[in-house]
Order: structure tokens, then sequence, then C-alpha cells
């Protein structure tokens, strides 16, 4: 585990280490890193080098109060380059998403895959906007954090694996208030310019980020593959991660 230095911040990183394709994993703004455990442990027994990193903000990263933001795409592009990666695979979820479809269209020859899970992806067309503000209305976004973000199939069978959930969320930060913003206006003509091999993958019980939802984006995103976990929400690589982790790791083996 270390520190890359950047402006007005310091972004905490744990890499597995190895010889093996690197994939570096994004994580949703209600937890940290620490959400990736599952599949570090699987994507290291099949080969891969994993590189797990908090956002600028988030967990044991650390921003300046009075320091610019920046984005969330530069803060990648600054850790790959300070690992020297010269080509990796990115996976991100829910909020992480949104800087990796930017860090997809704006650094495409750095990327060997792009993997994103039960997100929104940030796309900002008034017909997307519409259909996700129908989806995501305000009694959902007030709800509990581990109701809006952990399907109720995971509530009822894993009160233990809810708990460690919630003890990540509770020590993410998630309250801070200054959210990145972000260097390109993702649109859905937009995503029909991404050149890189994509899987989006849905929580079929996700409240946040729906496989409706996501499907307008996959709809849009070249020869795209498109899959749902079931009985999952909006953290389903946490909540049935021997699923995930399957669907995930056959389509790199495909790319």
């Amino acid at each position: 585990m270390a520190f890359v230095e950047l402006a007005g911040a310091r972004l905490w990183f744990e890499d597995s280490g190895g010889s093996g394709a690197p994939v570096v994993f994004v994580h949703p703004a209600a937890t940290t890193s620490e959400c990736w455990v599952y599949q570090v442990e699987a994507f290291t027994r099949a080969g891969y080098r994993c590189i797990t990193y908090d956002l600028r903000g988030w967990g044991k990263s650390q921003m300046d109060t009075d320091a610019e933001v920046g984005t969330m795409s530069d803060d990648l592009e600054a850790l790959v380059r300070a690992l020297a990666l010269e080509s990796f695979i990115l996976v991100a979820a829910a909020y992480g998403g949104f800087g990796g479809v930017e860090y997809a269209l704006r650094f495409p020859r750095r990327l060997r895959a792009l993997v994103l899970a039960t997100s929104q992806g940030g796309v900002v067309d008034p017909e997307y906007v519409s259909v996700l503000e129908r989806v995501v209305s305000p009694p959902i976004r007030a709800l509990p954090v581990h109701l809006r973000e952990l399907g109720p199939s995971y509530r009822a069978e894993d009160p233990q694996g809810v708990e460690r959930w919630l003890q990540i969320a509770r020590e993410s930060g998630q309250s801070n208030p200054r959210r990145q913003p972000r260097a390109l206006e993702i649109t859905l003509p937009v995503l029909e310019t991404l050149t890189v091999p994509t899987l989006l993958v849905a929580g079929a019980a996700d409240l946040l980020a729906p496989p409706a939802l996501m499907r307008l984006m996959a709809e849009r995103i070249p020869s795209c593959v498109f899959a749902t976990v079931a009985e999952a929400g909006h953290s389903a690589h946490w909540e049935r991660a021997a699923d995930w982790n399957r669907i995930v790791l056959a389509f790199l083996q495909q790319h």
C-alpha cells in the first residue's frame, strides 16, 4: 500500500503485484476500495494484477480543503502513470463508473477492456435523465444507505455481510460534498464513439441503476456485452460476488 502525490491530494492505493494483466478497480461513492475484497481475491487467483485505490476525499486518500478537486479521470491517469502501466483493464462501479466512462473516452489506448457495473454512467441527455428521475425518485434517494445500496435478498440472507458493508460505508467519507466535476459531457451519442471492449453489469434488484436504465447505455456502446446479476442490488459485486466475478472473468478471458 502507498500513496500517489497529486496537486492538493494524496491517493491511497494497494497493488497485489505480479506479472498478470493489470486490473484497476474504481469504487462507488458509498464505500471505499475495501469493497473490492472479494474481487481482489478471485482476480488474483485467476492470474490478474489487482490495483485498488480510494477516490480523492474517500477512505485513506487525502484532500486539501482549499485545493481544486480535479476530476476522477485525471486522478486515475496520474495513478496509472505513477505505476507505469502501459495498458490495463478498468473496472468501475456506480459513482466510480462516471469516471470510468470518462476515462475510456479520454484515454482509450490505455484500456484493454472496460467493465461498468451498476452505474448510471453520468449521462446527461434529457431523455436519459427523464428516465433516471422516474426510476430514482426523491423517496428512493431519501432511503437509508443500506436500503438504497443493498438488495433485499442480500439483506435477508447475510446480516453479517450487511454490517461489514455498513462499517466500510461509515468509514468512507461519503458525506464529503466536494464531488469531482466531469472533464467531458457524457451523452448517449458520445457513448457511440467508445472503442474499448465493454461489459455492462446490472443488478436485477438495483434501485439506483436498474437493468432498464443501463440498457439505454449498452444499446449505444459498440459491441457492448450486457449482463444482469440475479437478486443483486446496487452493490452487486459485494452481494453476489461469485456470480459477478464469474461474469466479469468470462468476459475478460474473451478480450
